[in-house]
């Protein structure tokens, strides 16, 4: 057995390596006894700072959004308490597990949860909230609040969701608020630069009012603060501190109300005829001042349904409808106006003197320019008629020999003057200037120049001409004003919490034609009266178009309009219109003031695939009217009907008293 021995020298040939070690060692320690000095000692308050505030959620308090109230300060568009149904992604441990626990309570598929988190992810990021449900009812807070402690990422806040009392009943004006996308959110912020700032999650406005008035309407979001643990869930009910100071909660400011120039009653009443009536199509009734009464476009969407998220299926029904009822008729669609175009041409024949208030032009059945044949509305012949026969019996060739006689040009001169063909300015998002020809506007748009026979459809309204219903009320209501355009409106003011007026809207004239415009044009008051005189007719007179729709001791003074949606060959032109399909029906256009003599309000009707002018859009301007004046004016039409002076009509008229054109 042999014996280990210490020897010196062997030892020393091992020293040299071990100072290394040492000094190794030696550096290790240095190193970290530095970082620790550095992180203590330099940075030691703002990690400090960081790690109490790691414990610390920050939640925002939505601000409510203002309220939308009529001209007498009922309530329009308004705010209710909810709860609503959170994920916060980052603290999920187990998404499939997650969604089994909480699909059933919120009665959908846990594949459904899945997707919107992994939706979410891909579109607005691994951070942002989820919002898998809103408006949750009682009995769903109380089984999710059961489960919250188990389920980390889950949370119930309270939520304010946005009621629309009137549902589909002004949708397209009211507009519908949902969250913000990743895709709006840059866009938007550098819109509102320096006046909002907007964030992930966040409900704004997407259409209609809730839109355009977003800058005033919309509030300045509360911070709240709650102390977590690991996995997001409160942990303390009492204000929690950071760094030995009590952080305090931020208040959310309440948005700013608006009060809007609708009348509650009048929308109503123009909701309700089109549903009676069952019409598509669009409805505007406006003061003789500009002010907007009811706007009513068919068919619509309950904003509602947005509010706390449309379901698949609803969504997927107003995308696949045909009539397109997410879309705002009145100012977005333009159509042919037909013979509702008639008084304008009548104003630029009557001041160009090319007829007088009592010159004779023979009507008949038919007109031929060259060897093509134009048609009137019905087969027989007016024989010689007057300007004033001519739109009570809308008669189609005693305007096309005044489109011959005036040309593209000069129709083009006066009438758009009246704002045909260009956009009103109204303060909602998204009109359309439609479109008023002349013979640059063809040359420049298509490379062809202006042939005769186009002065003949434009002067009825069709071929190039395109308009929408809040300009032909603009028009109309020029023309019963005798020539004051005014700019028509739907916000009044704006108002804070305290009442205080923020902003204020009053009438405002654009021009008075009755002064020379920059085009040269100049329209006596004397021509406007003729031209009044004749749309009085149309509804009060032995042949009027729509002489069936009279008003208990109001008269109205109005133009019926048929407009084709297809051509038609001459033997197929005086089929009867309710025998073909609908998308082959004729649009109907009924446009009135009334009083004629002082006018106090302006309607615009337009029914789609009605047939007629006379059938189809006058009973729904008729109910509007009558509406306004038994609201305004009850003591009238309670006499008149008392005394039965006027016999209101029930029915719509004979088919054959339903004009339609023909190009």
């Amino acid at each position: 057995m042999s014996e280990y021995v210490n020897n010196p020298d062997e030892a020393k040939e091992f020293w040299g390596r071990y100072k290394y070690f040492y000094a190794l060692v030696g550096i290790t320690f240095f190193t970290f006894a530095l970082r620790l000095w550095y992180l203590q000692i330099i940075q030691g308050s703002e990690l400090r700072e960081f790690s109490e505030k790691n414990r610390i959620k920050q939640n925002k308090i939505p601000a409510p959004r203002g309220l939308m109230l009529d001209r007498e300060g009922r309530v329009l568009v308004e705010n209710l308490p909810g709860f609503e149904a959170i994920l916060s992604p980052q603290y999920i441990e187990d998404l499939n597990e997650l969604a089994d626990a909480v699909a059933p309570i919120l009665n959908t598929e846990p594949d459904k949860v899945i997707q919107k988190v992994q939706r979410s992810r891909r579109i607005n990021g691994p951070f942002a909230q989820v919002r898998i449900k809103e408006n949750l009812t009682r009995e769903e807070v109380f089984r999710l609040k059961r489960i919250r402690l188990e389920t980390p990422g889950l949370e119930i806040r309270e939520s304010i969701v946005r009621h629309y009392p009137l549902k589909e009943n002004g949708a397209q004006i009211f507009g519908y608020v949902s969250e913000i996308s990743k895709r709006q959110l840059p866009l938007l912020n550098e819109l509102y630069k320096g006046h909002l700032k907007f964030e992930q999650g966040d409900i704004i406005g997407k259409s209609g009012l809730e839109e355009s008035l977003e800058r005033d309407i919309r509030g300045t979001d509360g911070i709240s603060f709650i102390q977590v643990d690991a996995h997001g869930r409160d942990t303390v009910s009492t204000s929690p501190n950071v760094y030995g100071e009590k952080i305090k909660d931020q208040e959310a400011v309440h948005g700013n109300n608006t009060i809007l120039t609708i009348d509650r009653d009048i929308q109503e009443a123009a909701f309700k005829s089109m549903v009676t009536w069952q019409r598509v199509g669009a409805l505007v009734a406006m003061k003789s001042d500009g002010q907007i009464l009811a706007w009513v476009s068919s068919p619509s969407f309950d904003p509602n349904a947005f509010s706390v998220g449309p379901t698949t299926q609803y969504w997927s029904q107003l995308l696949n409808d045909p009539f397109k009822p997410l879309r705002n008729k009145i100012i977005q669609d333009h159509n042919s106006q037909g013979s509702t175009f008639k008084p304008f041409v009548a104003l630029s024949a009557l001041q160009e003197k090319v007829i007088g208030p009592s010159t004779l032009v023979n009507a008949p059945g038919v007109f031929y320019f060259g060897k093509r044949p134009y048609h009137d509305h019905q087969k027989g012949n007016y024989g010689n008629i007057t300007v004033l026969q001519a739109l009570e019996r809308s008669s189609n060739v005693f305007f096309y020999k005044m489109g011959i006689a005036l040309g593209v040009d000069r129709m083009y001169d006066y009438i758009s003057t009246l704002g045909l063909g260009s956009k009103t300015g109204i303060e909602i998002e998204r009109e359309v200037a439609g479109n008023l020809p002349n013979s640059a506007w063809k040359k420049a748009t298509l490379g062809e120049e202006w042939q005769g026979g186009e002065n003949l459809s434009t002067a009825i309204g069709q071929g190039f001409v395109n308009v929408t219903p809040l300009q032909m009320a603009v028009a109309y209501n020029t023309i019963g004003m005798e020539g004051k355009v005014y700019k028509p409106f739907v916000v009044q003011r704006v108002i804070n919490q305290d009442g205080k007026v923020l902003r204020e809207n009053s009438p405002l004239v654009l021009r008075d034609l009755t002064e020379k415009q920059k085009n040269g044009v100049q329209i006596d008051q004397k021509t406007f009266q003729v031209v009044k005189e004749g749309l009085r007719r149309v509804a009060n007179g032995e042949h009027g178009t729509a002489r069936a729709w009279k008003i208990p001791g109001f008269q109205m003074a109005g133009k019926t309009g048929t407009t084709q949606v297809m051509g038609f060959s001459a033997d197929q032109i005086h089929v009867k219109c309710m025998t073909r399909p609908v998308h082959m029906r004729h649009h109907g256009w009924f446009v009135a003031f009334s009083p004629p003599e002082k006018p106090e309000i302006t309607v615009a009707v337009l029914a789609e695939h009605s047939c007629s002018g006379a059938g189809g859009a006058a009973p729904l301007v008729r109910d509007v009217i009558e509406a306004y004046h038994r609201k305004y004016h009850p003591e009238i039409v309670a006499e008149a009907l008392k005394n039965k002076k006027i016999q209101q009509a029930v029915a719509p008229p004979p088919p054959q008293e339903a004009e339609s054109e023909s190009e």
